[in-house]
């Protein structure tokens, strides 16, 4: 962050500094304070930060923003709300800048989005991105605020659980263009229809910058029907003809897929990124799309899809003892376990095989969607599935009726672990995928240090 004073901070939050002193950047962990920081002491469901104020200054914070009284002396921001405040603040900041922000929200793949989109960005522009899972009221903000006077893009992902979430992220960053992936059926606990998932993610709109484009995959029912005005709308897709950016001649092999870009009369050859799934190749044309609207040439964007890398548990691929091991399993819903099973077919090995956890959030819907995980396994030729969970207990029973050859279900990870070890062979893939909760990669972890 650029360095303010903390007069300046105050008033851009309409809140009131008790004292003046020069502030480059903000936290919200105590335990991570140190001179020259911004303590902003946040109210959770869980927690109140305001308890943990006076350790955050002597941890070095150099102020805190607060929004009641607390036990201790220092220099104060005083504020209504510091979580507004923090939203607040960080939209000024933005709006100090004159440059190119991308804004992406999706049922699946945001964060694939995200990094191949900043992968094509950063071929012309000194670009930011979000990190982690830093995408929603908290998280965005504190993205916002690393923007340095060197800083020329960025690119920020919006996450969303409830109607509304994504309408103020969009007001916050205020993107110059934006891109939805899919709409699919995560959240449908909270929102109940695709149709009203669908409308939370075109709150986009509410804060992408008057005539801004927007970037929508052009083979999504629902996204291709969306009714958008006073914004240039590209669609990009493999199977409808007519998107202004389209995929053809698709070839996956080994951990790569090629594919040519067909946009405006013009064609792009032999674009590769470095990982496989059909579903990765919509990630990349809205990557490159964004790319061209912000001014990249196609051989840059090209060039930036080549360098991409997954991030974090996201279809991250590692080969132990001749074993071809795909983690995914940072987040899981019907959409993205159905892309990851029908990625694993395409994969040369022995046998495939799946290891698939509960998918979370998914309301009244859940034993159906679990079901059908069965039927797509089977449907997609997988030779062993092993389940862990509850819910993926129907994922099981589905499967055997489908006539998968090998199905076991687990309800405890040491299990699963020992069972899985105990079949391993040289020449197989194996695919992790559940809900972020379920924590399978305790089980990834647990062969792993078998296996060295």
């Amino acid at each position: 962050m650029k360095r303010l004073m903390l007069s300046e901070i105050a008033a851009a939050v309409g809140g009131t500094a008790t004292g003046e002193a020069e502030i480059n950047g903000i936290c919200i962990d105590s335990r991570l304070c140190e001179e020259g920081l911004l303590y902003i002491a946040i109210h959770g469901e869980n927690f109140d930060g305001h308890n943990f104020t006076k350790s955050a200054l002597e941890n070095g914070a150099t102020a805190a923003m607060i929004h009641h009284d607390v036990d201790c002396e220092g220099l104060f921001i005083k504020v209504d709300d510091t979580r507004l405040a923090l939203l607040r603040l960080a939209n000024w900041l933005r709006n100090t800048f004159d440059i190119p922000v991308v804004g992406l929200t999706g049922s699946v793949g945001k964060t694939t989005t995200k990094e191949m989109t900043w992968a094509v960005v950063s071929e012309k522009y000194n670009a930011i991105k979000t990190e982690g899972n830093l995408n929603n009221d908290i998280g965005l903000p504190r993205t916002l605020m690393r923007f340095e006077e060197d800083t020329q893009a960025a690119v920020i992902e919006m996450g969303m659980s409830n109607k509304g979430e994504i309408s103020v992220l969009s007001k916050t960053a205020e993107p110059t263009i934006a891109i939805i992936s899919n709409i699919g059926v995560s959240h449908m606990e909270n929102l109940g229809s695709r149709e009203n998932i669908c409308a939370a993610k075109l709150e986009i709109l509410d804060g992408l910058r008057e005539g801004a484009p927007i970037m929508l995959n052009g083979d999504d029912p629902y996204l291709a029907s969306a009714k958008i005005e006073n914004h240039p709308v590209f669609y990009y897709g493999i199977n409808d003809k007519f998107c202004d950016f389209r995929a053809t001649d698709i070839v996956q092999k080994d951990d790569t897929t090629n594919f040519n870009i067909i946009y405006d009369g013009e064609k792009v050859q032999n674009v590769t990124i470095p990982t496989i799934g059909i579903h990765n190749v919509y990630n990349a044309l809205a990557a490159f799309g964004t790319g061209l609207q912000l001014g990249v040439t196609p051989q840059q964007a090209a060039d930036g899809l080549k360098k991409y890398e997954p991030s974090g548990m996201r279809q991250r691929v590692k080969v132990v003892n001749g074993i071809r091991f795909i983690e995914d399993c940072y987040n899981a819903s019907p959409d993205s376990q159905q892309a990851a099973l029908k990625m694993l077919s395409t994969v040369n090995a022995n046998r495939k095989i799946a290891v698939l956890g509960d998918m979370l959030e998914l309301g009244t819907i859940s034993v159906e969607a679990h079901r059908n995980a069965g039927l797509v396994a089977a449907k997609n030729k997988i030779d062993v599935l092993m389940t862990y969970g509850e819910r993926s207990l129907e994922t099981a029973a589905k499967a055997t009726e489908c006539g998968v050859p090998v199905v076991k279900s687990f309800l405890d990870k040491n299990e699963l672990a020992d069972a899985l070890f105990e079949i391993l062979g040289e020449g197989d893939a194996v695919l992790f995928k559940a809900s972020r909760g379920m924590a399978l990669e305790d089980v990834i972890n647990n062969l792993y240090g078998r296996m060295n």
